[in-house]
């Protein structure tokens, strides 16, 4: 629950980050009244990222155990390949995020109506294309259609609540700080799906060596206990990995953390950003 949650706030803060400075820079300019095709575009990329998620639930429910291990397994590898992107691009950007997002919208606002619904549509269908797919890889990585999906919600819930503090200037963050801590959360999390998702595919027949456990320590952290359960909602950690599921997070994580921590080459100050 937490591990999702953590992504529901991530991908959801960045989303609303997004629509307040584009609310915000509209109010400010005197366009007001070019609020209505921005919020078109905003819910028409709730509505895609809803509908993806959907097709992905029910789509895969139709499919043979070896075809739904195989997407699972596929779908696992390629979410953690976007959420590394991400983590990578919002560390890198964070700074300056206003300033590109205020030049898009000058560019939209002189080309036309429909153009503006599209610049939030892309904006924010991004970021919702992203927690549709990495979630649902999650949910299968878990095996609890439930309290994943809380966790998700209560996740978005909290962005939209900062979303609106941040609009009415009752709060500031540290954008750089906080998408460090939460990226480096979130690589521990997406080395989880990944290996889940090697798992996947050795279970689908893809890939050899499912009875070649790297270690069991099911003795002493069952899979059903309170701990057990927990260490796998956060970590999708799994008391009986195998030799190429262990070495799939290790060759993830590692090097990923190191580069994602490295300090930049030209360490600029840290950027509070609170929106008025």
């Amino acid at each position: 629950m937490f591990g999702n949650y953590l992504i529901g706030l991530r991908e959801g803060l960045e989303a609303s980050l997004v629509v307040c400075i584009l609310v915000a820079y509209l109010v400010k300019s005197g366009n007001k009244d070019k609020l209505g095709p921005l919020w078109l575009g905003v819910g028409l990329a709730v509505a895609l990222s809803l509908g993806f998620g959907a097709v992905l639930q029910f789509g895969s429910s139709t499919l043979t155990f070896q075809a739904q291990e195989l997407l699972g397994g596929s779908l696992s590898i390629v979410s953690v390949g976007l959420v590394t992107w991400m983590v990578f691009w919002m560390k890198r950007t964070a700074r300056h995020m206003k300033t590109e997002l205020h030049g898009r919208l000058d560019a939209a606002l002189a080309m036309g109506t429909g153009a503006l619904v599209l610049t939030a549509f892309l904006a924010v269908g991004r970021e919702g294309l992203e927690t549709s797919l990495f979630i649902w890889t999650a949910v299968q990585a878990t095996g609890d259609g439930v309290r994943p999906l809380v966790g998700a919600a209560l996740g978005l819930l909290t962005a939209v609540v900062l979303g609106w503090l941040f609009y009415r200037g009752a709060l500031s963050i540290n954008l750089s700080r906080f998408f460090t801590w939460t990226g480096a959360m979130l690589v521990v999390v997406a080395a989880g799906v990944l290996a889940y998702g090697f798992h996947d595919l050795q279970e689908g027949d893809f890939l050899p060596g499912l009875h070649t456990l790297a270690f069991d320590v099911s003795s002493a952290v069952p899979a059903d206990s309170w701990y057990g359960t927990l260490l796998k909602g956060v970590f999708n950690f799994q008391p009986d990995p195998t030799v190429l599921q262990s070495a799939a997070w290790a060759l993830y994580v590692v090097p990923v953390m190191a580069l994602f921590l490295a300090p930049p080459r030209r360490p600029a100050p840290a950027t509070t950003v609170g929106i008025t």
